[in-house]
């Protein structure tokens, strides 16, 4: 069993915060007044708890989800890119920017110096956006395509700390 760690940064955050995100990670569209029914504090006090946390950048927006499938993407890839050399990476992202498909890129560390998320109609379609696209940006010197066959889970970044051992109990306190 490991030992308890304290990975916190000081953000600011108090009890009556985390309790807010929980309750709007979980609903979005949950009215401020139920938020401060739940705290047990004003509505005025869940909005200005609520625009302090956009403020200092803990809360980054609101958005509907789309599901990609419902609108005609069957396929989700995540590519890994290898750059002709580091210097290309500013202009190949700015290049990448402009192929709507692309949902995610990220700077790694490890084999790739680019590692993306890209959802397609088809796999005709994911071989025009690797070929015609991506593999014509001038920067990538080649592509590792990995084929997603299904989301077993996905979801934001628990406000709880606690890790769960097997059973489901938590078993490592991280504060």
């Amino acid at each position: 069993m490991a030992e308890n760690r304290n990975f916190d940064v000081d953000l600011q955050i108090d009890d009556l915060d985390k309790k807010i995100l929980s309750l709007i990670m979980e609903n979005a569209r949950m009215p401020f007044l139920e938020v401060a029914r739940a705290c047990g504090v004003s509505g005025a006090a869940i909005h200005q708890r609520v625009q302090r946390l956009v403020n200092i950048g803990v809360i980054k927006g609101s958005e509907f989800i789309i599901n990609p499938s419902k609108i005609g993407y069957m396929t989700c890839a995540y590519i890994g890119i290898f750059l002709k050399d580091a210097s290309y990476f500013d202009s190949v992202v700015d290049q990448m920017k402009k192929i709507p498909q692309i949902v995610e890129c990220h700077y790694t560390t490890g084999q790739y110096a680019i590692f993306i998320k890209v959802y397609a109609k088809s796999n005709e379609h994911m071989k025009f956006i690797l070929h015609d696209c991506l593999q014509q940006i001038e920067g990538i010197s080649a592509t590792e395509t990995i084929i997603s066959l299904e989301e077993s889970f996905k979801r934001q970044i628990s406000i709880d700390d606690k890790i769960k051992d097997l059973s489901g109990k938590p078993s490592i306190a991280m504060d």
